[in-house]
């Protein structure tokens, strides 16, 4: 079936279409395209539209906005009416479709929307999109959010599966200084209920993050990547990425041993959690690492579950997130140390601005051993 015609029996709605006597006319004359239209109009995916979902290698460092731009151009192969569009930034949010022509007023069979330097904007008009049935997202810079937060608010009310693809998330996008470096928009993206934020570790994690965002039914999703390049865990050495679905889950460290010290962090800090996981191990400390992508998904886990995850038996605890704090004392504990943002950022190369807010492997090392010692006279 032509998209142009897909779109346009999306806009008339369930009720105008499946049971209808021309649909069921056009049934019967083009079954395998009726097909896509009811699956289309009854909220689900195509069997098997995950089929060509990338596995990213440990041997390249990626950033998660690349592998999230690899991500989309799979799904885009096998969900026909996925509709993107970016707030003048496709090119940096790695949001382009291959081969895929622009959405005109005279032209509907196109799946790409150039919203223009208009957050607000997109926001509403991917809401509408997606009211009509299909599935479309937004792209823009994560401090940017807060133009469209009243149209992302909206979607969670109206429980619909909006989802929004957020880069540039922390300083570490470098040198345009703290009027692109979000510190506030993640707390305040997770303070909106009924909503899902995600912000993956690495290339794998991404991946699993747009299997969750593409079964949501009811809930809109904010997808968090990096501008800078990060390493591609090693799965043979690390927990598989497929935790990610659960919100958190221990990437290192065992499961059998009471750890010492839990370390937990999301996206990009992961690697400094790792790091500091790997020197603790050599110096015979029983460390765990817990990657947290997502507060909302690990909330949603049972008792039994979140305390496997971080007992409450172990009170020595470090949370890392270039970014507010505020939410993370949850995490941490009371007697925890959180490594995050109290202040904007500064215009620098952006491991230089990480390394002068502290978000280093060094940093996170030191706080679990005076996290230890400090339990250990306790």
């Amino acid at each position: 079936m032509k998209r142009s015609a897909m779109v346009s029996a999306a806009a008339a709605g369930p009720g105008a279409m499946i049971g209808s006597r021309p649909f069921e006319a056009y049934k019967s004359a083009h079954a395998a395209a009726a097909r896509e239209v009811e699956t289309l109009l009854q909220g689900k995916l195509p069997e098997q539209w995950d089929r060509e979902l990338p596995t990213f290698p440990d041997e390249k460092d990626l950033a998660t906005r690349e592998a999230s731009g690899k991500v989309l151009n799979a799904i885009a192969k096998t969900v026909p009416w996925l509709i993107r569009g970016a707030g003048d930034l496709a090119p940096s949010t790695k949001t382009a479709f291959a081969d895929a022509k622009a959405l005109e007023a005279n032209d509907p069979g196109g799946r790409v929307m150039h919203f223009g330097v208009r957050e607000h904007a997109m926001g509403g008009i991917v809401n509408g999109l997606v009211l009509s049935k299909l599935r479309a997202f937004g792209a823009t810079f994560l401090t940017f959010s807060d133009y469209m937060r009243p149209a992302i608010r909206l979607a969670a009310l109206m429980e619909i599966p909006v989802f929004h693809v957020f880069t540039h998330d922390s300083i570490g996008l470098g040198e345009d200084g703290p009027t692109h470096q979000p510190i506030e928009q993640l707390i305040a993206l997770r303070a909106i209920p009924n909503i899902v934020v995600l912000r993956p570790a690495d290339a794998n994690e991404v991946r699993e993050a747009y299997k969750v965002i593409m079964a949501l039914t009811e809930q809109p999703a904010c997808l968090v990547l990096s501008r800078q390049k990060l390493s591609t865990f090693d799965r043979s050495r690390y927990a598989g990425a497929e935790g990610l679905a659960r919100g958190a889950y221990i990437m290192a460290g065992s499961k059998d041993r009471t750890p010492d010290v839990i370390l937990i962090a999301s996206g990009s800090e992961v690697q400094l959690c790792i790091s500091a996981y790997e020197r603790l191990k050599q110096e015979g400390i029983a460390a765990r690492v817990v990657s947290m992508p997502s507060w909302e998904l690990f909330e949603a886990q049972d008792r039994h579950y979140r305390e496997e995850i971080l007992p409450p038996s172990v009170k020595a605890r470090i949370a890392v997130e270039a970014g507010a704090v505020i939410g993370w004392d949850r995490y941490a504990g009371p007697e925890g140390t959180i490594i995050g943002m109290h202040r904007f950022g500064g215009s620098a190369p952006g491991t230089s601005v990480m390394q002068k807010f502290g978000f280093t492997a060094e940093r996170v090392l030191q706080a679990a051993k005076d996290q230890i010692a400090k339990h250990q006279r306790a």
